[in-house]
C-alpha cells in the first residue's frame, strides 16, 4: 500500500511539473507573440507617421518660389538659343535625338517640331507658367504645366543638359502634388483677403500631401548623393586626395582663384576625403536630428563652394534650396519671420 501511495504521489508531482512546464512554455510563446505584435504595430505606426502625417507648406513654399524663378531663368536661356538647341539645324538634330531615345521611355513632342515660331511659343508658355509658379498664382495648374513643358525640353535636349535642368524638373515634379501655393503666394492672398474659393486654389493648413511631397524630395536627394558618392569612388583621385586640387585648377570652371590651396596639401586631402564621405553617407547622417545639422551644413559649404569658386551659381543655389526640404516648416516660418522683423527695424 505504501508503495502504491508513493507511486501515486510521484505521478501527481510529475503531472503537476509537466503542467507547470507547459504553462511556462505557453507564457514564453505568448510573450514572444506579444513582442512581435508590439514591434509590428510600432513599425506600422512609424511608417504611417513618416509618410502620412500632416505638415504645413512653408518650406515647400520657399522651394516653390526658388524653383519657379530658376525655371524662368532656364527657359529664358533656352529661348535665347532656341533654334540652336531644337531647330532644324540644331546641334543635336531630330534624327539623332530620336535615335538616342529609341530604347527608353523618353518622349517629347519637340521631337517633331522644328518651326522657330512653335518652339518660341513653347518657351513662352513655359516662362509664363514658371513665373506663375514662383508668384504662387493658380499653382495647381501652373506647376504641372511648368513641369511638363520643361520635361519636353529636357527630353529633346538630351546631351546638352546640366545638373540644374534635372534638379528643377525633379523638384517641380514633386511640388505639383503638394499645397505649396497655400502660403506666401497670390493664391493665399486670393483665398484669405479676397475670400475666393475653388478647386484651383490650394488647400490651406497642414495636409498629408505636403508631408508626402517633402519625403519624396528628401529620399530623391539621398539617392542622388549616394550614387554621386559611389561613382566618385571609382576615380583614383578621390582615393589619393587630389580630386579637389584638380577641380580648383580647372580654368574652364574657375571663377575664384583657389590655387593657394596648393601650399596646403594636407588640407586638400582632408577636404577631398570629407566631401566624398559626406556625399556617400549623406543618406545616413541627414535623418538623425543629432547629425542633420552637420549634413546640411556640409551641403551648404559644398554647394556654396561650387557656386562661388566654380562658377556654377545656379546649380549650387538650387541644390542648397533642395536640401532645405530637411528643414521643418516651423523652423522655416520662424526664420523668415525673424528676417522680416529685422528688415522692418
Amino acid at each position: 500500500m505504501s508503495s502504491k501511495r508513493a507511486l501515486s504521489s510521484n505521478a501527481k508531482r510529475g503531472s503537476q511539473g509537466a503542467s507547470l512546464v507547459k504553462e511556462q512554455q505557453l507564457d514564453v510563446a505568448g510573450n514572444s507573440a506579444s513582442t512581435w505584435q508590439a514591434w509590428l504595430h510600432g513599425w506600422v505606426d512609424g511608417w504611417n507617421s513618416f509618410w502620412f502625417s500632416s505638415s504645413d507648406a512653408h518650406t515647400l513654399a520657399v522651394i516653390r518660389i526658388c524653383c519657379g524663378a530658376m525655371l524662368v531663368y532656364v527657359h529664358v536661356i533656352w529661348a535665347s538659343f532656341v533654334t540652336s538647341f531644337m531647330g532644324e539645324h540644331a546641334w543635336i538634330d531630330q534624327a539623332a535625338i530620336r535615335e538616342l531615345h529609341s530604347g527608353d521611355w523618353g518622349w517629347s513632342w519637340l521631337f517633331y517640331v522644328e518651326s522657330p515660331a512653335l518652339l518660341m511659343l513653347h518657351q513662352l508658355v513655359a516662362i509664363v507658367a514658371s513665373a506663375m509658379m514662383a508668384a504662387g498664382l493658380m499653382t495647381r495648374l501652373a506647376i504641372p504645366v511648368a513641369w511638363w513643358m520643361t520635361l519636353m525640353v529636357c527630353h529633346r535636349m538630351t546631351g546638352a543638359l546640366f545638373g540644374l535642368d534635372q534638379i528643377v524638373v525633379m523638384l517641380s515634379m514633386y511640388l505639383m502634388w503638394s499645397q505649396c501655393g497655400s502660403v506666401w503666394s497670390i493664391d493665399s492672398w486670393l483665398r484669405q483677403i479676397r475670400g475666393l474659393k475653388g478647386w484651383w486654389l490650394p488647400t490651406a493648413g497642414a495636409t498629408v500631401s505636403n508631408n508626402i511631397t517633402t519625403r519624396l524630395i528628401q529620399l530623391h536627394l539621398c539617392v542622388i548623393y549616394i550614387f554621386g558618392g559611389l561613382s566618385k569612388m571609382r576615380g583614383e583621385m578621390w582615393w589619393d586626395g587630389s580630386a579637389l586640387w584638380y577641380t580648383v585648377v580647372n580654368y574652364e570652371y574657375q571663377s575664384l582663384n583657389m590655387t593657394w590651396l596648393g601650399h596646403y596639401t594636407f588640407l586638400i586631402a582632408a577636404l577631398t576625403a570629407g566631401t566624398i564621405f559626406w556625399e556617400t553617407f549623406y543618406c545616413a547622417i541627414v535623418w538623425p536630428k543629432l547629425t542633420r545639422p552637420i549634413a546640411l551644413g556640409m551641403a551648404f559649404l559644398v554647394h556654396g563652394g561650387i557656386a562661388v569658386a566654380l562658377g556654377m551659381v545656379t546649380f549650387g543655389t538650387i541644390m542648397i534650396v533642395a536640401n532645405s526640404a530637411f528643414i521643418s516648416p516651423e523652423s522655416t516660418k520662424r526664420c523668415l519671420c525673424l528676417i522680416t522683423r529685422r528688415a522692418k527695424t
